[in-house]
């Protein structure tokens, strides 16, 4: 019996797909066009989708009424008659020669200068101090943010009880101390510094906060770096935390004069009785505004004072922008300055030679 060997057979080895025979379904090249260019639509459109609830809302409570109150300020608009024939800037005309907004101008002014430079002040030395490595830091920075949790009407009622004429608090102390008393709502300057007192109390703590975010953002190393070399508390303070901190001050300083061109609620319950004082000593513009549109029922003229206190308000906040932004620059062309004169100090160059060739 014989028996036949053969050899084995090797398996066949597979070919390789060719990218023609598979294509690769995750390469883009593979991709329809239709996929490509709705691919492209989503990275282009949807960051705008994301932040279109915010400019739909901001369009409906803020443009809109923006707007509608210019169409209002070029008709002869009364409260119960509604709109009546287009005057133009007849409205824009009589306000700017009325002499009570002029005055309401002034005492907004006096007001917004009393309030906001102590308010910064103040609010800049309380979160250098929170920012310091104190006991109870929780407890101090919530207790500097209670005066803007207590209902404005509370702060009015409290602080109208203190700067009362005949039975305050303030004036029986004066008169204690053998002083005249201090007519807090008759003469325009006292009813002013009680005004402003009120705001300072009640966003000094606010604005405080926000700074001390900011400063705390600021790298330790740059203070223990400072401190080795020889630099005080105050002169790390102001060489290196204040211009670390600039962007969120000049954000603070704008939005106190946006609010204190705007303030009507201290002034208005200051003197419940009348609307900014007997003889208008401490009648804002808002607040001559309110008066305008509900006791003269001149919706015209209003809005027209609506207006100009908006483009007040934007020149302000524009004219504040560029004195920071020069400033800034200012500040770091010294910089500048110091770098080229420190390098030239290390190379044992004359400073000049250094800034001639840079």
């Amino acid at each position: 019996m014989s028996v036949t060997l053969s050899r084995p057979r090797r398996p066949r080895a597979t070919k390789p797909e060719t990218d023609a025979a598979a294509p690769d379904r995750a390469s883009p090249s593979a991709r329809s066009p239709l996929k490509q260019r709705l691919s492209r639509l989503d990275v282009k459109a949807s960051p705008y989708l994301y932040i279109a609830p915010f400019f739909v809302l901001f369009g409906l409570v803020g443009l809109f009424p923006l707007g509608y109150t210019f169409v209002v300020s070029l008709f002869d608009w009364r409260l119960l008659q509604g709109q009546g024939e287009f005057v133009g800037l007849d409205n824009f005309a009589a306000v700017l020669g009325d002499r009570f907004f002029w005055n309401s101008l002034f005492n907004t002014v006096s007001i917004f200068v009393l309030s906001s430079i102590p308010q910064l002040v103040a609010a800049v030395l309380i979160a250098a101090v929170l920012d310091q490595n104190i006991r109870g830091k929780t407890f101090w920075r919530m207790s500097v943010l209670l005066p803007y949790i207590v209902t404005p009407v509370a702060v009015s009622l409290i602080f109208t009880n203190m700067f009362n004429e005949q039975y305050g608090l303030i004036n029986n102390v004066l008169g204690a101390l053998g002083l005249d008393p201090v007519m807090w709502k008759t003469e325009q300057l006292p009813s002013h510094l009680a005004i402003a007192t009120m705001v300072n109390w009640r966003w000094t703590g606010y604005n405080a906060l926000i700074l001390l975010a900011a400063m705390q953002a600021v790298p330790r190393d740059i203070h223990e770096s400072a401190a080795l070399d020889g630099a005080g508390a105050v002169r790390r303070f102001f060489s290196m935390t204040v211009p670390s901190i600039r962007p969120t001050l000049i954000f603070v300083i704008i939005t106190s004069t946006i609010g204190g061109l705007q303030i009507f609620t201290e002034p208005r319950l200051f003197d419940p009785v009348t609307a900014g004082g007997s003889a208008r000593q401490f009648q804002t513009t808002v607040l001559y505004l309110w008066e305008m549109a509900f006791f003269r029922q001149n919706f015209g003229e209003a809005s027209a004072i609506a207006w100009l206190l908006f483009l007040i308000i934007v020149g302000l906040g524009a004219l504040n922008f560029f004195i920071a932004r020069r400033i800034s620059s200012a500040e770091s062309r010294r910089a500048t300055r110091r770098i080229r004169r420190r390098l030239a100090q290390l190379k044992g160059q004359p400073a000049d030679r250094m800034e001639d060739h840079s």
